[in-house]
């Protein structure tokens, strides 16, 4: 085992782990974030994505030894009361059905429109390929980027 100071969703946690521990389960089993979703273990399905240093990243394959000083936001951190453009928009467009891979696809949608603010629908068709939906509401997905896209560049 060993400690390692994380800096998630903008305060200092301590934890006492296996080097090779995915940050997905440091996150979900020792910080009590279940928001962040086990899916495929192989960073395959999107579901487990989070930020690192503000970048769409698959934490089930990331040993917490590879963090080191880098910023964690989880979808938990993402905003207080669900009021990040992009969640509103998931609301407004009924994004979710079963809702398992939804946290996942925010946190992408968020670093996407963080790094590319008008994002093309080829833009949010990459940005968003690594993210699946057994429900199929793709469609849904892509026009709630777009309504978030909006509001967020109108502020």
């Amino acid at each position: 085992m060993a400690k390692y100071n994380l800096k998630v969703n903008g305060k200092t946690r301590q934890v006492d782990v296996d080097p090779s521990t995915p940050i997905l389960w440091v996150l979900r089993d020792h910080l009590n974030m279940p928001g962040t979703k086990f899916g495929c273990g192989m960073a395959q399905c999107g579901a487990c994505t989070i930020h690192l240093d503000g970048n769409a990243t698959r934490s089930c394959v990331l040993p917490v030894s590879a963090i080191g000083k880098s910023a964690i936001t989880t979808i938990e951190g993402l905003s207080e009361n669900a009021t990040h453009p992009v969640q509103k928009a998931w609301l407004e467009h009924d994004v979710a059905q079963c809702g398992y891979c939804q946290g996942g696809q925010i946190m992408s949608a968020s670093a996407l429109l963080k790094s590319n603010p008008k994002p093309t629908d080829e833009d949010i068709d990459n940005a968003m390929s690594g993210n699946i939906c057994r429900c199929g509401t793709y469609l849904r997905i892509k026009e709630a980027i777009k309504t978030a896209a909006k509001t967020s560049n109108a502020k």
